[in-house]
């Protein structure tokens, strides 16, 4: 798991991985996750017709999820497809695909929640749910996007359910399923607090919002769709510790990544809105270790651009300076690759087969090094 970091790289490509971005499973892998992004479309193709049987007008909601669930990486889907086979020894196990699938309608919902919250005005390179149907009044596009996001966590639940009916370990990925939904809401509230405690002018600590990430992001990008697969195919305790502590680290790379991403990458590569959660004021790792290192100067200029809506391109320019200049970034960046060490360790302590372990490796490494 080697990276090649770019001394000269400018804002939108601060890290290399030789090759490729977040790469895809290797040919030889178990299962590919883009075959869980034709059963997506398939399934939601199957509820257009329930929902325009009740009115016709109903199908530009679908668009919108539609063209939402065309970009992605599926990322969460190969680790669950990963899960299973590092605990089948890379054998066929009934009923994953399924699972994988559930598990991206769950992050489309939590996409087009996130998006209304944020009000983000694009996400994987076309306009938030929300902004498309906004043009009537802002209210009007708000309601739409709660409504569009809740059908797609009522989808997944569906698609669940279904694809584990009768399995003898249905019961427990449930569990699996319920923790994963509690924890990431949960983390959603604290972010949301933190941010309301930003404009409060409150001090917050740094374990605040390494607890918010964890929660909100890293556990249900890796460890939690790992969990799920492992626990579809019976995976012992031993085994599920260890995706647990595997998925943990990379999901917190994963989305510190995405924090230097959105303030220092290409809005052309990221597919959103440069510096969003400057914008929205996102008490960030980044943000959170540049307040506390920073001098008073620099932290009056931070406070003043953070949750800035009109923020210019000279006032992310100022705001990326101090970042720079206080050690945040680099520090965000050093926490990355302990973060890839210490999923290194953990990798090699698990008991896989060595398709499944390389493929691990190797989404484990984009997910942490990728530029976009």
């Amino acid at each position: 798991m080697s990276a090649v970091r770019s001394e000269e790289a400018g804002w939108g490509e601060v890290v290399r991985l030789p090759g490729a971005d977040v790469p895809p499973l290797p040919v030889e892998a178990p299962l590919d996750p883009a075959v869980v992004g034709a059963r997506l479309h398939e399934e939601v193709a199957r509820r257009r017709l329930v929902l325009e049987d009740v009115d016709p007008g109903l199908g530009a909601v679908v668009d919108a999820v539609e063209r939402l669930a065309e970009g992605g990486k599926r990322l969460r889907a190969g680790f669950v497809l990963l899960g299973a086979a590092g605990a089948s020894g890379g054998e066929d196990v009934p009923g994953v695909l399924g699972i994988a699938t559930a598990v991206e309608l769950f992050h489309l919902a939590a996409l087009v929640h996130d998006d209304v919250m944020d009000h983000a005005d694009e996400r994987r390179g076309v306009p938030t749910v929300h902004r498309v149907f906004g043009s009537r009044s802002a209210d009007h596009g708000t309601a739409v996007g709660v409504l569009a996001g809740d059908l797609l966590l009522t989808w997944a639940d569906d698609v669940l359910a279904r694809s584990t009916e009768g399995l003898p370990t249905a019961p427990a990925v449930r569990t699996v399923w319920a923790e994963m939904r509690d924890q990431v809401l949960a983390g959603q509230y604290l972010d949301l607090r933190l941010q309301a405690d930003l404009g409060a002018g409150t001090e917050v600590d740094v374990p605040d919002v390494v607890r918010m990430l964890q929660f909100k992001s890293a556990k249900y990008t890796v460890e939690h769709p790992l969990r799920l697969g492992g626990t579809l195919a019976g995976a012992g305790p031993d085994l599920l510790d260890g995706y647990a502590a595997f998925g943990l680290a990379v999901g917190e790379a994963f989305q510190l990544r995405d924090d230097v991403l959105d303030v220092f990458g290409d809005p052309r590569a990221t597919g959103k809105a440069e510096a969003g959660d400057l914008r929205e004021g996102k008490r960030t790792l980044l943000v959170a270790l540049a307040l506390e290192r920073g001098t008073a100067a620099e932290r009056a200029v931070l406070t003043r651009r953070l949750g800035d809506p009109a923020l210019d391109a000279a006032g992310i320019a100022e705001a990326r300076d101090v970042l720079v200049a206080t050690g945040a970034r680099a520090r965000v960046e050093d926490r990355i690759t302990v973060l890839v060490d210490d999923a290194r360790r953990a990798l090699a302590a698990l008991p896989l087969d060595p398709r499944t372990r390389a493929a691990l490796d190797d989404l484990a490494e984009g997910a942490a090094w990728r530029s976009r």
